[in-house]
C-alpha cells in the first residue's frame, strides 16, 4: 500500500488557491469586455435606425439646420432644402473614389439670397474631368433649389495617415472648410459652417454626379462578444479540467 503524506498535497493546494484569484480576474474581465461589446451593438443599432430615418425623413428648410448647429445639435445626414446661385469660378475639389473610379467630388459655393455661401458637394467627376470646361453643360446658371445631406465640417484632420491638402493645387483629402473659403476667398463669417451633399438629382450633361453620400457604419460588435463570451466559456472549461485532474491526482 502507498500512504501519501498530507503534507505533499499542501504545495498544489496554494498553487490552486493562487491562481484563483487571477482566474477569476480574467473571467470577470472577459465577460465584461462581451458586455460591453453587446451594449455597443445596440448603442449601433440606435444610431444606424437615426441615420436611416434622418435620411428618409421630409427635408428641412435651410435655416432650422443652420438654428440646428448654432444650438449644438447634430446635423449630421438630415435631409435639407437650400436655393442660392453657384458660383462655379470658386469650386473646390476634394480627392475621392466613388463606384471603383477615381477622380473629384465637386464643392461648389452656393450664393444664398442674402449674400451668405454654402458649399454644396455636387457630386462626382473622374478624374481627367477636373477641369470646368470639359464639363460645361452641368456648370448651371440661375437660381437653382439643391436637396441632400446636411454634413458636420471637420475641426482637424481625421487621421495622420491622410495626406496634407493642397489649396494651391486645389486638392483637398479632406474637408477642411477654413482652408476651403480661404482659397475660394470667401469671407469666413460669410461662409455657413456646414456642408450639404446634394441628392442624385442629375445635373445636365451628367457631370457631377450627385447622390455620393456614403453612410458606411459597420455593426460588427456582436462578432467581438460571442468572441470574449467565447473566451470566458474556454477559460471555465480549461481550469476545470486541470481542478478535476488535480483533485484525481490527489487522491492517487
Amino acid at each position: 500500500m502507498i500512504v501519501t503524506d498530507s503534507k505533499t498535497l499542501k504545495p498544489n493546494h496554494r498553487r490552486m488557491w493562487f491562481a484563483a484569484p487571477l482566474v477569476l480576474l480574467a473571467l470577470v474581465l472577459l465577460l465584461a469586455l462581451g458586455t460591453w461589446q453587446v451594449k455597443r451593438m445596440y448603442w449601433k443599432e440606435a444610431l444606424l435606425a437615426d441615420i436611416q430615418q434622418r435620411t428618409q425623413a421630409p427635408a428641412a428648410p435651410l435655416a432650422q439646420i443652420e438654428a440646428m448647429a448654432k444650438s449644438g445639435d447634430d446635423i449630421e445626414y438630415r435631409t435639407v432644402t437650400v436655393s442660392g446661385t453657384f458660383d462655379h469660378a470658386k469650386e473646390q475639389h476634394f480627392f475621392a473614389t466613388f463606384q471603383g473610379q477615381t477622380g473629384y467630388y465637386i464643392y461648389t459655393p452656393l450664393r444664398l439670397v442674402d449674400g451668405r455661401s454654402i458649399f454644396i458637394n455636387r457630386g462626382f467627376v473622374l478624374y481627367d474631368m477636373k477641369d470646368p470646361a470639359k464639363r460645361a453643360e452641368g456648370e448651371v446658371e440661375g437660381l437653382v433649389t439643391v436637396e441632400g445631406l446636411a454634413r458636420a465640417r471637420l475641426d482637424a484632420k481625421p487621421s495622420s495617415l491622410l495626406p496634407d491638402n493642397e489649396p494651391g493645387k486645389n486638392i483637398y483629402y479632406w474637408k477642411d472648410l477654413s482652408a476651403m473659403a480661404r482659397s475660394a476667398a470667401l469671407p469666413p463669417d460669410q461662409v455657413l459652417p456646414f456642408f450639404v451633399d446634394a441628392n442624385d438629382a442629375p445635373n445636365p450633361g451628367g457631370w457631377p454626379k450627385g447622390g455620393v453620400t456614403l453612410i458606411d457604419l459597420p455593426n460588427n460588435h456582436l462578432q467581438y462578444a460571442i468572441t470574449w463570451y467565447g473566451l470566458a466559456l474556454a477559460l471555465v472549461i480549461v481550469v476545470g479540467f486541470a481542478y478535476v485532474r488535480g483533485v484525481r491526482n490527489s487522491r492517487e
